[in-house]
């Protein structure tokens, strides 16, 4: 029996569309494995035009997966921003239940792109910055009524586009809560992914917007080491603990990804390092706002697009500089 909540009626999608659109679920659409179920890759028709979509089937022996899914469903349909993912629709029939957003995941997610010698500093640093703004744009913006805590901040859910431009992603577990309240204390379990979840939660017994902060901040530190916050069989399975170390003992340029290390100055990283670490602070309330990091984030890219031109500009020069080098003995026989 179909369960549609009323409110979403317009999004739901018949299950034979889905069906065509990814060939009946076909293995070689599979384009990865989220926490709700397998993801496909689709082409879908929607008001007669032919879009490329995700749909993100629920794995019916997943624990709890009915509620996450609703959850997703609620949180998508009410947001619309430049680095969230777009809801197209989801199927509610004969016992399944899929999620189908806009694919926008042509590059994949960070997750696969942190040990990436081809992602520059200024690429990381445009990344941080959109999904800063994303997560401003859930904890403020008035426009909605209510703020979204969003639990689930991690490289896995922040997907890149053609552009590698952020789209965040991963709802499953987010929370509303009253824009006057984001700092008040919401009763819950640890949530969130190993490596990126609030210590605070325990203590306290629940989460805030600031739990946000600190998964971000993990992010922060991800991008720059090129390595994810938690790996299994490392003997530094987590990364919070390591940065934090070095940051301390001001040893932090040791661990900073060996690809990106000549594209940053002492001077930009200390201060990256610094918004970074704050994010970390066992303190809730003294972890910066997103608005603050929005800014220090700006600054920190305009500064690295500058530096890039130079060392552009620098390379150039040099370039020319030996071939004219190579060049003027060919003239010089060529007077003579």
């Amino acid at each position: 029996m179909t369960t549609t909540i009323a409110k979403f009626a317009h999004l739901q999608i018949p299950l034979e569309d889905v069906v065509k659109a990814t060939n009946n679920f076909a293995d070689d659409k599979i384009i990865g494995r989220g926490g709700l179920g397998r993801v496909y890759k689709g082409q879908l028709q929607r008001s007669g035009e032919l879009i490329t979509i995700s749909a993100l089937r629920l794995d019916r022996k997943h624990v709890g997966g009915v509620v996450e899914f609703w959850t997703e469903v609620s949180m998508l349909s009410d947001l619309k921003h430049p680095n969230i993912v777009s809801i197209v629709g989801f199927c509610d029939d004969k016992h399944e239940k899929i999620i189908v957003t806009m694919y926008e995941a042509i590059n994949g997610s960070l997750k696969e792109h942190l040990n990436s010698p081809n992602l520059t500093w200024a690429q990381r640093l445009k990344i941080c910055v959109g999904v800063a703004r994303a997560l401003s744009y859930l904890h403020y913006d008035e426009g909605r009524g209510y703020g979204v805590i969003h639990l689930n901040v991690n490289s896995f859910t922040i997907l890149l586009d053609e552009n590698w431009e952020p789209k965040l992603s991963g709802f499953k577990v987010s929370i509303k809560q009253s824009l006057n309240r984001m700092d008040r204390v919401i009763l819950s379990e640890p949530i969130g992914t190993i490596g990126y979840v609030d210590p605070e939660i325990e203590k306290s017994k629940g989460v805030t917007c600031k739990s946000d902060i600190y998964a971000f901040g993990m992010v922060l530190f991800e991008i720059l080491c090129g390595r994810r916050a938690y790996i299994r069989d490392d003997a530094n399975r987590l990364l919070a603990p390591l940065v934090m170390q070095h940051y301390e003992n001001e040893t932090l340029h040791d661990i900073v990804h060996p690809d990106i290390r000549n594209q940053i100055s002492k001077g930009a990283l200390r201060r990256y390092s610094k918004t970074a670490y704050s994010c970390l602070n066992k303190d809730r309330m003294q972890r910066p706002s997103m608005l603050t990091l929005i800014d220090e984030l700006e600054k920190a890219l305009e500064k690295a697009l500058k530096f890039q031109l130079r060392r552009e500009y620098f390379v150039r020069t040099l370039l020319c500089f030996f071939f004219l080098c190579q060049l003027l003995p060919i003239v010089l026989i060529c007077l003579l």
